[in-house]
């Protein structure tokens, strides 16, 4: 609870290792997770540092790994994960890393290469085989199987007349590109070339592309030399491919039955070769998991030890991180665990570091308090030590949520949803994980499972079941027989109840929520309007003077004692001032004024007083006259007096806000200035440049530490740093200026922000009911046969839309809304955010590369 109520305490550590341990050291610091290593090298330049070259070979590897995970994804082998989290591998087994790997990569890519070749000859021999099969078509008119296709057309009588020849090209050219390569052959050649074309019926794969495609054998006819010029450019220019045609049949028939020779032992080729590669790639599969966390590991390791420095003997290296002071001796034990594994002999050295650098942030969170601290986290990180606003955030934000969207049907729809990604979330992770959106919603799941609770319990406040009332405990009204009778449209009789009567009312109300009288009752949006808007003005000074109380919590710890006087002090009392007495006189009015014989003429339901314009009266100092029989405008005696003593508070609590803090810190200025350093701060400066500024942790984890108050208040800025920092008296003013007005503009801005409590309930109880009557309804006032089916499409239409707009897109506004007011309205009245999140060197980023849940 400590730890996230603020954060943990942090030290600066200092650390020597020997060269021969600082690998299993670090290995065994990544495995805990606990220390944020700083970069001692800041200067030089990445690839000029002491381990670079291990790092190279760790990209070189991991690249061969990433090569095989690809080809392991393209032939759809699932890679086994079994869970396993294997230990850094030592540095002399990175040899038998690099050259398994070498082996596998030099292996698939020479079956690869092979098996491509073997691709584009299996599609030319499957070419081959169509042009052939087709030209035998096409040619089948030939009576005599060895007569040449080309010979002359005219017999050769006249000596004067060349022989005329036909001549003819085969080839292959994808379907798509058919009729462009008609045309084009049609215009260049006149209409003096023929082609026959004709479709292969299977789809081929293009080695290149690894796509399907559909191609057309073809056939062109022609005569003479200069036309063939011709015919070919086209064909080559539409990237068709040629193949050799025999002239005569038998020619044809004879390389048909070669080519399908070849065919038939390519495809025991293909088949072996493609054996061989599953089988390479299945063992691939079986330990990449591994591999990759074995390799990234490492290298995870020779970057850390690239942030430390070397001594002048190359024996040791010397290391600096922040580290949890709980968890000290958590490290002393995982170094002692890494000596031994090394087998030095040499035992690491571990100091504390007295410094004025101001240390990270870190709250320890589990999977329920993580998604609400990434909300906090997300406005920004707390300063060191300061009061966590996500403890608080863990029961507020589905609280405030829930006021939005109260309604225990959509409840019970979120619940399920929430409550199925929790029992199931060590299977869905994994799955969710390419899903942004998804694994969005999947991280929030603890939210989402409380926002439902306290949706339910609010809906049943609200007594909204699908906009629906649920009568559970018996209404406490009823028409008795003398409720008055009223006509209006469409000649529909209503009836008023008056509570004075206790033949329409009971005399106690509903037990718990809302009577479900008001469902059906016309005035029902004006009373839950009201009701509605006062509650969001009680929730909202409630939630805004505790985010007001949390910060007398920072004051004390920080030392800031002038804080309490000249700022929690007035911020309280300016806020109670105001709108704490409205919230004051409207629980006053609601316990004391009535309508009933238990209340008297002045406590009754027409004398009671407006509460607004009792509060802008009191704001205006003046007095309206009471209504007509009615004694007071007044709630009690002594009302008038009270009211201009709290306005008087108000006023005076502005310039106490305003003007002494700045001259009180002049003054502790001047006097620090006068009086120098303390004699402790001279002492322990004389040690620290004694001794380094280091104590040993091992021998002594006690004597280093100092107390965690003054190093809070120091680095929060608590004082000054004993005259270090120049203290511009203009900059305080000023500052303070700033966050008197900002403070009293904002608790009137910020008071009137709550209302969206009221607004986006009633929204979502309209919104509701509208789909209800407009829908569902429908389905319902039918009595037909025809209805009955009709209901079924009807209450899945409601389903869809109620799931999808009433949960999803006014969840999200409601959750919008709430985030808004815990960030500006509740957070700005303590939260400085002015850290930097607590990032330390582990492993488990390498186990589960998708961001936490």
């Amino acid at each position: 609870m400590a730890s996230i109520f603020r954060s943990e305490e942090m030290r600066l550590c200092q650390l020597f290792l020997s060269s021969e341990a600082s690998y299993n050291c670090v290995s065994e610091l990544g495995e805990i997770g606990l220390v944020q290593f700083r970069d001692l090298n800041p200067d030089i330049n990445p690839f000029q540092r002491k381990f670079v070259n291990e790092v190279r070979r760790c990209d070189e590897m991991e690249r061969i790994l990433n090569y095989l995970e690809a080809q392991i994804k393209e032939v759809e082998i699932e890679v086994l994960d079994d869970g396993d989290n294997p230990e850094a591998p030592q540095p002399r087994e990175m040899v038998n890393l690099e050259a398994t790997f070498e082996k596998l990569e030099s292996e698939l890519r020479e079956v690869n290469s092979n098996a491509n070749t073997l691709d584009r000859n299996f599609l030319e021999l499957t070419e081959l085989k169509q042009v052939l099969e087709s030209a035998k078509l096409f040619l089948s008119q030939e009576a005599d199987a060895t007569a040449s296709l080309t010979q002359n057309l005219i017999g050769n009588d006249d000596a004067k007349n060349e022989p005329q020849q036909l001549s003819f090209v085969a080839g292959v050219i994808p379907r798509e590109k058919l009729a462009m390569f008609e045309r084009m052959l049609w215009r260049v050649s006149r209409g003096n070339a023929f082609l026959r074309q004709h479709d292969i019926e299977t789809e081929l794969k293009d080695p290149t592309t690894g796509r399907m495609v559909r191609k057309s054998v073809y056939l062109i006819f022609f005569q003479g030399e200069k036309l063939r010029l011709k015919v070919k450019k086209i064909c080559e220019g539409c990237r068709s491919t040629l193949y050799p045609c025999p002239d005569t049949a038998a020619d044809r028939a004879e390389m048909l039955a070669g080519v399908k020779s070849r065919l038939a032992d390519l495809n025991t080729v293909l088949s072996e070769t493609s054996d061989h590669r599953q089988r390479v790639l299945v063992a691939s599969a079986k330990h990449l998991r591994s591999w990759l966390i074995k390799v990234r590991k490492i290298k995870a390791i020779y970057h850390t030890l690239n942030m430390f420095n070397v001594d002048v003997t190359n024996k040791c290296l010397i290391g600096e991180g922040w580290v949890p002071f709980a968890d000290l001796v958590k490290i002393k034990e995982a170094l002692r665990l890494g000596t031994e594994k090394s087998g030095s002999s040499v035992e690491p050295i571990l100091n504390v570091m007295q410094t004025p650098m101001a240390p990270p942030t870190y709250h320890r969170t589990n999977k329920f308090t993580h998604g609400f601290q990434n909300l906090i986290d997300a406005y920004g990180v707390a300063t060191y030590r300061e009061v966590n606003p996500g403890l608080y955030a863990c029961a507020t934000f589905p609280f405030l949520f829930a006021v939005m969207f109260g309604d225990v049907g959509h409840g019970i729809i979120m619940f399920l949803a929430a409550f199925y990604m929790v029992i199931n979330e060590k299977k869905l992770g994994p799955k969710l994980a390419n899903s942004e959106i998804m694994r969005m919603m999947f991280g929030g799941r603890y939210i989402i499972l409380l926002m439902s609770l306290f949706s339910m319990y609010t809906g049943f406040i609200y007594n909204d079941f699908f906009s629906k009332a649920v009568n559970v405990f018996g209404s406490s009204w009823h028409i008795g027989p003398l409720a008055e009778k009223a006509v209006v449209e469409d000649h529909e009789t209503t009836y008023m109840l008056s509570p004075n009567d206790r033949d329409d009312y009971i005399g106690y109300s509903y037990p718990m929520g809302l009577d479900p009288m008001w469902q059906i009752s016309l005035n029902r949006i004006a009373f839950q309007n009201s009701y509605k808007m006062k509650i969001s003005i009680i929730i909202g000074v409630v939630h805004m003077l505790f985010g007001v109380a949390l910060s007398i919590f920072n004051h004390a710890f920080y030392r800031k004692y002038v804080n309490i006087y000249c700022e929690f002090i007035p911020q309280v009392v300016f806020l109670m001032s105001l709108f704490g007495y409205l919230c004051f006189l409207v629980l006053f009015k609601w316990f004391n004024y009535g309508d009933g014989p238990e209340f008297d003429d002045d406590h009754g339901s027409y004398c009671a007083p407006s509460v607004l314009i009792t509060f802008i009266n009191m704001m205006l100092n003046k007095e309206d006259p009471p209504p007509p029989n009615c004694n007071t405008v007044f709630m009690f005696s002594g009302q008038k007096f009270f009211q201009q003593v709290l306005v008087i508070m108000a006023i005076l609590s502005v310039p106490t806000l305003l003007i002494p803090k700045p001259f009180i810190l002049k003054h502790q200025h001047k006097k620090k200035m006068l009086m120098g350093p303390p004699l402790t701060q001279v002492l322990i400066d004389d040690h620290a440049a004694a001794s380094g500024s280091t104590t040993s942790l091992v021998t002594d984890g006690n004597a280093a530490s100092e107390s965690p108050k003054g190093k809070a208040a120091s680095e929060a800025g608590g004082g000054g740093h004993h005259g270090e920092e120049e203290f511009e008296f203009s900059e305080v003013f000023i500052h303070q200026g700033i966050h008197t007005i900002e403070y009293v503009l904002g608790s009137v801005s910020h008071t009137a922000s709550y209302l969206r409590l009221w607004a986006l309930s009633l929204a979502h109880n309209q919104l509701s009911e509208v789909l209800w009557m407009m829908v569902l309804k429908i389905g319902l006032q039918s009595d037909s046969s025809t209805g009955a089916v009709m209901l079924y499409l009807i209450f899945a239409a409601w389903a869809f839309l109620t799931v999808a707009i009433l949960v999803l897109m006014e969840g999200l506004s409601a959750f919008l809304h709430t985030l808004r007011l815990h960030w500006v309205e509740f957070c700005s009245k303590f939260y400085y955010a002015e850290g930097y999140i607590f990032e330390p060197f582990t492993f488990k980023s390498i186990l589960n590369p998708e961001p936490e849940d």
